[in-house]
C-alpha cells in the first residue's frame, strides 16, 4: 500500500510544469479590448506591442495577450468584461475607446485599465484627476474633440469656397459625438460655415447618409472621429469620389484609403504609450501612481490624388505644413 502511494506521488510530481528558479507558473494575461477590427488597427497593434517588448514582455514567452474585437458593436461588451473581471487577468487594455474603459471601470475596482481617451478622462469618471488618477484606471488623453475646430478650419483651408459643411456622425459613439459637435458649432460662425448633422451607425446608413448629402448639395464632409468609421475607410473612398464630395477626416489610415485629408492625434504613438504603461503595471506599478499622459504628437494629411480626382488645387502652404503628402 505505502510502496503504491510513493509510485502515485512521484507521478503527480512528474506533472508539474517546469519552470526556472522565480519563473511565474502561470503567464500573466492582458485582456486587449477594442471596438474596430484587427485589420484597421494592425499597425497600431504593432505598436503596442513594440511597447511591450521594450518592458521586457513578449507574446507566447513570459505574457499572453488576449484580443477582442468589437467590429463597432457593443452588445456582448457586458458579458466580455465580466468574464474577465471573473479570470483576474493581470491588466485589462482598451486604446481608443472611453465607452470599454467605463465599462471596465463599473466592472472591477480591481483590476488595472489601462485606456485611450479622446475625451475628458476626469469627466468621464475614469480617473479622479490627471495628475492622480486614484483608483484603478491611468492612460492617455489624445485630444481627437478638442482638435476638433483645427481640423474644420484646415478643411475650409484647403476648400475655401465651401460654405455648407456636411457633419457626419455616428449616434453610438456617445459623448465623444457630442462634444465634438458642440465644437463644431462653435467655431463655425466664424469660419462663416454652415453645418448639417447626418447620422449613420451601420454600413447601410453611411450609404443613405451619402444619398441625403449629396442631395442636400453640400460642399464638403467633416467626418467626426468613430472606431466603426475607421473600418470603413474603403467605402468613404468609394462614396465621396462617386459623389464628388471633399471629405476631412481624423484618421490617417483613411486618407491612405482615398480620403482627402486628415488633422489628428498620432493613433500609434497612443498605442504605443498604452503598451508601455501596461508593461509598467506588469512590472508592478500602481495605476493610482501614473499620471494620464497627454498626447503631443499630431499628424496633417493630404492626399493630392484624391485633390486632383476632386478638382482641388491644394495650397501650397498647406503641402509645406503637412506631416504627410500622400500620391
Amino acid at each position: 500500500m505505502r510502496r503504491r502511494q510513493f509510485i502515485a506521488a512521484l507521478t503527480s510530481v512528474a506533472a508539474w510544469p517546469l519552470t526556472a528558479p522565480g519563473q511565474a507558473m502561470a503567464r500573466p494575461v492582458i485582456g486587449f479590448i477594442h471596438p474596430g477590427s484587427p485589420e484597421a488597427a494592425a499597425r497600431y497593434v504593432a505598436a503596442f506591442r513594440k511597447s511591450l517588448n521594450e518592458a521586457g514582455y513578449v507574446e507566447g514567452q513570459n505574457v499572453t495577450v488576449e484580443y477582442h474585437w468589437l467590429n463597432g458593436q457593443y452588445d456582448g461588451l457586458p458579458a466580455l468584461i465580466a468574464d474577465l473581471a471573473r479570470r483576474q487577468v493581470a491588466v485589462i487594455a482598451t486604446p481608443g475607446s472611453a465607452r470599454i474603459a467605463q465599462a471596465a471601470k463599473a466592472a472591477t475596482a480591481t483590476i488595472p485599465i489601462v485606456f485611450g481617451a479622446s475625451d475628458d478622462p476626469v469627466r468621464l469618471g475614469l480617473v479622479a484627476s490627471l495628475d492622480r488618477p486614484r483608483g484603478n484606471a491611468t492612460g492617455i488623453n489624445y485630444f481627437q474633440t478638442e482638435v476638433a475646430g483645427k481640423r474644420l478650419r484646415l478643411l475650409h483651408d484647403l476648400i475655401p469656397k465651401a460654405v455648407r459643411i456636411a457633419v457626419l456622425i455616428n449616434p453610438e459613439t456617445g459623448p465623444t459625438a457630442e462634444t465634438t459637435l458642440r465644437e463644431l458649432q462653435d467655431v463655425s460662425p466664424e469660419m462663416g460655415l454652415k453645418i448639417q448633422v447626418f447620422k449613420a451607425a451601420t454600413i447601410g446608413e453611411i450609404d443613405g447618409a451619402f444619398a441625403n448629402i449629396a442631395g442636400e448639395h453640400a460642399d464638403a464632409l467633416f467626418v467626426v472621429p468613430d472606431i466603426f468609421y475607421a473600418t470603413r475607410a474603403v467605402q468613404f473612398g468609394v462614396l465621396t469620389a462617386r459623389n464628388k464630395i471633399p471629405a476631412g477626416y481624423w484618421n490617417r489610415d483613411i486618407v491612405a484609403a482615398g480620403g482627402l485629408m486628415s488633422y489628428g492625434t498620432d493613433v500609434a504613438d497612443m498605442f504605443a504609450q498604452v503598451g508601455q504603461y501596461t508593461g509598467s503595471i506588469l512590472k508592478g506599478a500602481k495605476p493610482a501612481d501614473l499620471p494620464v499622459v497627454q498626447s503631443t504628437k499630431f499628424e496633417f494629411v493630404i492626399n493630392v490624388q484624391t485633390a486632383r480626382a476632386l478638382d482641388i488645387e491644394v495650397p501650397s502652404g498647406l503641402l509645406a505644413i503637412a506631416d504627410e503628402v500622400i500620391e
